[in-house]
């Protein structure tokens, strides 16, 4: 079964078409028409037609999005790709494209990707978790997507930091309306944020990642900071999921520090006397919510993994 996913981005499209063991057969990108959505729907088409002539007719295609699908009206939510909100994208895109495709959340994509193939292969329950310029999360359970009731299962980045301490209240605000998200604390930009109001000093996430040592203290001040939070948003995770993997994506995924510092500090937060999550890197990097998207399609019977 060759299988096409695209993973629709707020900066560029890509797609790629797999063999029935994962191999890449076609890889290709285009710049995404931002704010036009008749120009996405073509865009999305054109790159399609543009692998399957590269290799060769493919059975079926995923498509990794922003935001979801409502379950109430059909049509695209929370997106921060705002002009496919309120749009029924999957029908306009079956139309254009002149066959059943299947929709996930970018980072139910992304967790699929590993749990199938990657960090979490094997594992029964796998929370996928991106931290970039944003906080996500999916879900995945017997090697399949858990969307939930509101399509909203496994995004965590929009609930508060748990156990904030006095200086962390109420927390900075958020684009939803709320303050303290988890976003606003572990995001790429909530890190660098953090760094300015306890420093002054004006850094990339990355910057304070390389500079944290003990030759820099306040950079290794920030970026301890930064372990704690994500060890006590993790840990809540932990006392409701219970997921045997916990798989890092995004840029701060590449922080080596957190698989050992994390883990210790979340201990003191589980409802458990030992602790056996295991907390990975990902496998495939940023190819993982392109590649959970060609994922979205059962071999077996055709149903949304």
């Amino acid at each position: 079964m060759r299988r096409i996913g695209v993973d629709l981005g707020g900066t560029k499209i890509e797609a790629i078409a797999l063999d029935e063991t994962g191999r890449a057969l076609s890889r290709q990108r285009v710049a995404t028409p931002r704010d036009d959505y008749a120009g996405t729907l073509d865009a999305v088409a054109t790159l399609v037609a543009a692998i399957e002539r590269e290799a060769g007719t493919c059975d079926t295609v995923g498509i990794g999005t922003p935001g979801a699908v409502s379950a109430r009206t059909g049509r695209m939510k929370n997106c921060n790709s705002t002009w496919l909100n309120g749009r029924p994208l999957a029908q306009d895109l079956e139309a254009a494209l002149g066959r059943p495709v299947r929709i996930a959340n970018d980072a139910n994509c992304f967790a699929l990707s590993e749990a199938v193939d990657g960090a979490g292969r094997g594992a029964r329950i796998v929370f996928g978790v991106i931290l970039g310029t944003g906080v996500g999360g999916g879900i995945v359970v017997d090697g399949r997507v858990l969307e939930g009731a509101n399509a909203i299962a496994g995004e965590w980045g929009h609930n508060p930091l748990p156990g904030p301490r006095e200086e962390e209240r109420p927390g900075p605000a958020c684009y939803c309306g709320r303050t303290g998200c988890i976003e606003t604390w572990l995001s790429g930009p909530g890190l660098a944020a953090d760094h300015v109001r306890e420093t002054g000093e004006r850094l990339t996430a990355e910057q304070i990642a390389a500079r944290a040592s003990p030759a820099d203290a306040a950079c290794s001040a920030t970026l301890a900071r930064y372990e704690d939070r994500l060890a006590r948003a993790l840990a809540h995770v932990i006392n409701v999921l219970d997921p045997h993997v916990v798989v890092l994506g995004g840029g701060l995924a590449n922080v080596e520090r957190l698989y050992d510092n994390v883990p210790r500090l979340w201990a003191r937060h589980v409802f458990s006397d030992d602790v056996a999550t295991r907390l990975v890197r990902n496998v495939h990097g940023d190819s993982g919510g392109v590649r959970g998207a060609a994922w979205l399609w059962d071999d077996a019977d055709g149903r949304m993994r």
